[in-house]
């Protein structure tokens, strides 16, 4: 994952994309026992203004230049298959802007913060993410008023609820 890190780093100081966040079971892992989990989500904010369907033009027109090639929705970044997801709404982008530097070896990394995944993980509402809202509840050092402010902001507070009973 490092050289995945410093290639993801070169599309920031290229102007490819502005800030990203790590996303997902990736960035779930940092704060809890291991989900399952093939691919790295990379929350970013584009740097260009591209629109609709061409939006991740420039990222897959770099990665084409540096030699990666693509496997399904991925990247296929130094072996490690990379989704990279634009920020879609308020609260995602609100995690990459609140992210936790980590270091992974040597390289350091945005990731986004264990409250922030939790609320993405009761917004996205599947299945596989309901466990994981409990895993990390039960096994990460949440900030539960800092949370609590999150769900309310996003109206994701009764999600939580049906999930685990009140805060």
């Amino acid at each position: 994952m490092k050289k995945t890190l410093i290639a993801i780093k070169q599309m920031l100081e290229l102007g490819i994309i502005a800030d990203y966040a790590i996303g997902g079971g990736m960035a779930a892992m940092f704060y809890m026992e291991p989900v399952l989990t093939y691919d790295l989500d990379i929350f970013c904010v584009l740097a260009g203004g591209e629109k609709g369907l061409n939006i991740l033009a420039p990222i897959y027109k770099w990665a084409d230049q540096a030699g990666y090639k693509t496997f399904k929705e991925h990247l296929l970044i130094e072996g490690l298959p990379v989704q990279f997801i634009p920020v879609y709404n308020d609260l995602i982008r609100e995690a990459v802007e609140k992210a936790i530097e980590k270091k992974i070896g040597s390289v350091k990394a945005s990731v986004v913060a264990p409250e922030y995944l939790v609320a993405i993980m009761l917004q996205t509402s599947r299945k596989k993410d309901a466990v994981n809202v409990v895993k990390m509840l039960e096994e990460t050092k949440i900030n539960r008023l800092a949370l609590s402010k999150i769900l309310k902001k996003y109206g994701l507070l009764a999600k939580l609820t049906s999930i685990e009973g009140p805060l």
